[in-house]
């Protein structure tokens, strides 16, 4: 069976075997204006004054008050220009209320991830939002100039927070809600942990404990350590209005919460909590899965990988494509390459271990790489196949799994049926080292790669 390429027009379709089960969401109804669903949100949010009564009362208390929207980067498709942008109306909405583009500082919550480029801010952008003045800062999570100290969590995190965030008076955090492999949903309480906290305030939110964790798992958040911490951060810093959308797999709007953090944020939840879980017939023996717009790099790659473990079989087979256009680094920061090189070498429930000893020394984005234990703990590092065409061969000395390309015969990476020869080679090779046929194989192709959850009745709770 032919399926539509998941990186787009430029690629060629994919040819799958034809027992290949196709798992993938329901398409959840779209919102018919959402240029009116932004601004009726702003007016009429969800268990809040609206944000302009807000904007002006802190204008009324203090006339030079300045404000603070917090946005995503590019690993996420936040809707932040064009007619669906959720930014420029807000920026429009305070300027209304007397703040002048000057108060108003747009943050970039790039957590541990690398600074935007100036020409990826205006990739991202409304251009206007650059034309009346407003100021576009990134995030500097270990920059000790750009962190303040604000009070310490009842869990023991010592929270270090932007000082951009922390002396704004009106802060406004907006994002995407969709599944997250660690958080149970992204969104609301993320923007600000760990989107604009400090390296340091990353220890034990993201350290090894919350990490193995049940319940820190995808579409969970009642019992969730990470959201509980996450949200603990968010509500010590402060936060005046969230600003969420929910989108459908082609990124077009469903949903817009605005309003309170946490009443809001929870509304999004119960919105894709409808549409993410997918159920599959039974456990495959191979899942054929991509990374989606979030994979620009191999660290995002992690999410499709653990999203796939419900559809996948103790010791069966995953196979991964991956369309990393990061240009700051393909595979991600030297800390990641780091443990991720450790995982490789020790396997990982030595890993795990090697990460809850007290003599082991906390590197920020180990987390990343303690989520590919949990897929190399149900299959074993040699039965994943992973591709992309900025990744060479040479990277995988550090890198788990098997390198397609080495089973493609010199294919040119720049061949438009490249993803297709990929995954094609992939299950030559399952082929031979099972000695079955693919039709005797079953197969599940996740067509909305990591941003939807696959369970199996049984496995669903």
């Amino acid at each position: 069976m032919q399926i539509v390429n998941p990186f787009g027009s430029g690629y060629s379709g994919i040819t799958l075997p034809d027992n290949t089960f196709i798992a993938h969401m329901e398409d959840p109804a779209l919102v018919s204006d959402p240029k009116s669903a932004i601004a009726d949100s702003l007016v009429h949010p969800i268990a809040s004054e609206s944000l302009a009564e807000i904007a002006r009362r802190k204008k009324e208390a203090k006339g030079d008050a300045t404000a603070v929207i917090v946005i995503s980067d590019n690993t996420r498709p936040v809707p932040y220009k064009g007619d669906d942008g959720i930014l420029l109306p807000a920026i429009e909405t305070l300027i209304g209320c007397g703040y002048s583009p000057s108060e108003i500082t747009v943050l970039v919550a790039t957590g541990m991830h690398r600074p935007m480029r100036e020409e990826e801010l205006r990739a991202m952008l409304n251009e206007k939002v650059f034309e009346l003045g407003v100021k576009v800062v990134n995030h500097e999570p270990k920059n000790p100039e750009r962190l303040v100290y604000i009070g310490t969590t009842a869990r023991g995190t010592r929270v270090m927070i932007d000082t951009l965030y922390a002396a704004a008076d009106l802060k406004i955090a907006t994002g995407l809600v969709e599944s997250h492999f660690m958080a149970g949903v992204s969104g609301g309480r993320k923007a600000i942990c760990p989107g604009v906290i400090g390296e340091e305030t990353t220890y034990i939110f993201h350290g090894p404990e919350l990490m193995d964790d049940p319940e820190s798992r995808d579409l969970s958040i009642e019992k969730n350590p990470v959201h509980d911490e996450s949200l603990a951060v968010a509500k010590l810093a402060g936060v005046d209005f969230i600003v969420n959308v929910t989108l459908d797999h082609s990124f077009r709007i469903t949903g817009v919460f605005s309003g309170d953090l946490e009443k809001a944020h929870l509304a999004a939840a119960a919105k894709i909590q409808e549409s993410v879980g997918v159920p599959v017939p039974a456990e495959a023996d191979v899942v054929i899965t991509h990374a989606g717009f979030v994979g620009i790099n191999h660290y995002q790659c992690a999410k499709c990988g653990v999203a796939s473990l419900g559809a996948l079989k103790k010791d069966g087979y995953l196979v991964t494509i991956a369309d990393c256009t990061d240009k700051g680094h393909v595979i991600g920061s030297p800390n990641y390459r780091t443990t991720l090189a450790l995982l490789h070498l020790v396997g990982p429930d030595r890993f795990v271990k090697m990460l809850r000893s007290p003599d082991w020394t906390f590197l920020p984005e180990q987390w990343q790489v303690q989520e590919w234990a949990k897929v190399f703990r149900k299959i074993p590092e040699n039965h994943y196949y992973f591709y992309a065409p900025q990744i060479t061969h040479d990277y995988f000395d550090l890198l788990p799994g098997n390198d397609i390309r080495t089973m493609m015969d010199g294919t040119d990476d720049a061949d438009k049926d490249v993803f297709g020869k990929a995954v094609e080679a992939a299950l030559e090779d399952i082929e031979k080292r099972t000695g079955k046929k693919r039709s005797e194989l079953k197969i599940t192709y996740i067509a909305d790669g990591p941003y939807e959850i696959p369970y199996t009745e049984g496995g669903k709770e």
